[in-house]
């Protein structure tokens, strides 16, 4: 213990000595530090411009040796036939003359004249923007001033028609409305086969006149139940007074099935009401006046889709209507099916159906088949108890297609058209005091109504004999059993026609042949009112129609239509012979604004 003691305390004297050893030291230099003097330097850090740096003055100079320089190329060519190797394949593609794609122009102009003092003017202007809206005018007169050959009345007529109409585009449907007027100038010059005096002929007028105006309005939705609604109002008149007022709203729905189950096809909807009112200013056989009012609701759905490679359309006609002049009212029912199924694919297919429908006979409507009915017609509708109808139709090959067909049809109140019976026995132009009318004299048609069965066979073919020549003709036989009446009045059992087009680039042409058999109509013992007194037949006919042109270009056009080519004067309705030859020539002009 003391031992150790004795050497820390060795330790500790050593370690002291050198400690104030080093400390005298630090002193001194520290002394030595603040008597000298030094210079002190301050560099800052050096932030060069563009201006200090140095520029090349000259640009520098290369030598390339003599191996490195490009050499001037110098060639020449020596030509010398070879003989070809190729040798053409059979059966490769060959080009399709597909000809010269004909411009279409938006506005045209047509002028024509022709015998029996002919006019023919036609026209039609449109203007559109790119995707908005369309407005369109057509205009159109026809007359034939001369009388025909051997008619004692005037025989002219003259017809005009206008029509003008706004399409808009939206969004969500596309809208449409167009205004018609028309005006037909006709004239009862089918007199019966009795002696007339001159003075009576004199006092005859026979001339008609009828005026449509006609506004519609149609709009088209897109991706809606809505399909497309349609509303049209129009007023017929003559000059005698007669007036027509006819109003029809139809709605088309088309209803997804698919969410009841999933395969299930939509579910088409058509939808209508009808009003029609009218009034004659007195009947044929006396002087009262003639009303007639006809509402009518109807609803048509229908469900379209394929079962077993049979191609099926379910559907039915409902209908209710509203005599309100006769107090006569109905609710009818009709089956709307039809039925088609190949039998040997794209060659050969049969169909068939039964169907049935409710038409609504209007005095224009009459106008349209016969204008010279008279003024003074019982109106009321025409019920089809059915149409049962089995067809086959197909392709023979490539260029021959065809469609034969059979049905019996069942009709309660159709009309027929029958001549009325001369209230003048040829000397008389009064009847009580009361002069005669312009249709009185026996000139003139009635509409009487017949329930009739109708048993048709028609068959159809067409031929497309080359791409610029086509061939269709069709033949129907029709036989009627009438419930009232002995015949089915100015009505052919059998009529056909055949048509033939041709079209290349500069001429085209097409001829229509038309045969119609014999018909019947009515004699009377003496004037109104009489018994009658056998058959009027009318004797059948044929007549050949040529219509054709040339394109001298885009713009201009030459054409002629020439009419019952062989000169037959043949009767159409009894008593009313047709005009013979007829031609008429004219030029077409097309162009843009």
């Amino acid at each position: 213990m003391k031992k150790g003691f004795i050497l820390f305390l060795v330790f500790s004297s050593i370690f002291n000595a050198f400690s104030q050893k080093k400390s005298t030291k630090k002193a001194l230099a520290v002394k030595m530090d603040t008597v000298k003097t030094e210079v002190v330097e301050v560099i800052t850090k050096y932030n060069p411009q563009i201006a200090d740096a140095s520029k090349i003055k000259k640009n520098p100079t290369i030598t390339l040796l003599d191996q490195s320089k490009k050499k001037k190329l110098s060639y020449t060519i020596f030509s010398a036939p070879v003989a070809s190797t190729f040798v053409p394949k059979s059966g490769v593609v060959k080009s399709i003359e597909v000809g010269v794609k004909e411009r279409i122009y938006n506005n045209y102009v047509a002028l024509g004249f022709g015998n029996y003092t002919s006019p023919y003017l036609e026209g039609y202007v449109n203007s559109s923007t790119r995707f908005d809206s369309e407005f369109g005018l057509y205009a159109k007169y026809t007359a034939s001033l001369d009388n025909i050959e051997n008619t004692i009345l005037n025989s002219n007529f003259s017809n005009f028609l206008t029509t003008i109409f706004y399409k808009k585009e939206e969004r969500y449907f596309d809208w449409k409305v167009s205004l018609e007027a028309e005006r037909k100038v006709y004239n009862w010059y089918g007199l019966p086969n009795i002696n007339f005096t001159q003075n009576t002929l004199n006092l005859i007028n026979e001339n008609q006149a009828y005026n449509l105006l006609n506004t519609k309005g149609e709009i088209d939705f897109l991706d809606a139940y809505i399909d497309k609604s349609t509303i049209s109002v129009s007023y017929f008149s003559d000059a005698f007074r007669s007036q027509e007022f006819l109003m029809n709203f139809n709605t088309a729905l088309d209803i997804p099935l698919d969410y009841i189950y999933s395969k299930l096809n939509g579910l088409n909807i058509n939808t209508g009401i009808e009003f029609l009112k009218g009034k004659f200013t007195n009947e044929y056989a006396n002087q009262n006046k003639l009303n007639y009012a006809i509402f009518t609701a109807k609803i048509k759905p229908e469900y379209k889709t394929t079962i077993s490679g049979f191609s099926l359309k379910l559907g039915t006609k409902i209908f209710g209507s509203f005599d309100t002049e006769n107090s006569v009212n109905n609710f009818l029912i009709y089956p709307d099916i039809h039925i088609r199924k190949p039998i040997i694919k794209e060659y050969l297919n049969i169909y068939g159906g039964i169907s049935g429908d409710l038409k609504t006979n209007t005095y224009q409507g009459f106008v349209e088949e016969n204008p010279y009915i008279s003024p003074t017609i019982f109106m009321t509708q025409t019920s089809e108890k059915y149409n049962a109808f089995l067809g086959l139709n197909g392709l023979i090959n490539n260029t021959i297609s065809f469609n034969i067909s059979a049905s019996i049809k069942d009709q309660e109140d159709a009309p027929l058209f029958l001549r009325n019976n001369s209230k003048s026995d040829g000397t008389n132009y009064t009847v009580n005091g009361v002069p005669l009318k312009g249709y009185e004299y026996g000139n003139s048609f009635n509409v009487v109504y017949d329930d009739i069965k109708t048993t048709s066979f028609s068959a159809e073919i067409t031929y497309n004999f080359t791409k610029r020549i086509t061939f269709s003709t069709n033949i129907q036989f029709d036989n009627f059993e009438l419930k009232n009446q002995s015949k089915a009045w100015n009505f052919p059992t059998l009529q056909a026609y055949f048509i033939g087009k041709y079209k290349n680039n500069k001429w085209y042409a097409t001829t229509n042949i038309f045969y119609i058999n014999e018909r019947e109509d009515l004699l009377y013992s003496a004037s109104f009112p009489s018994t009658t007194n056998g058959f009027q037949t009318l004797e059948s006919f044929v007549d050949v129609n040529v219509h054709g042109g040339y394109h001298f270009n885009d713009k201009f056009s030459a054409f002629l239509k020439v009419n019952n080519i062989f000169n037959n004067n043949y009767q159409r309705f009894a008593n009313f012979t047709v005009q013979g030859f007829q031609a008429l020539v004219g030029i077409t002009y097309k162009f843009d604004f």
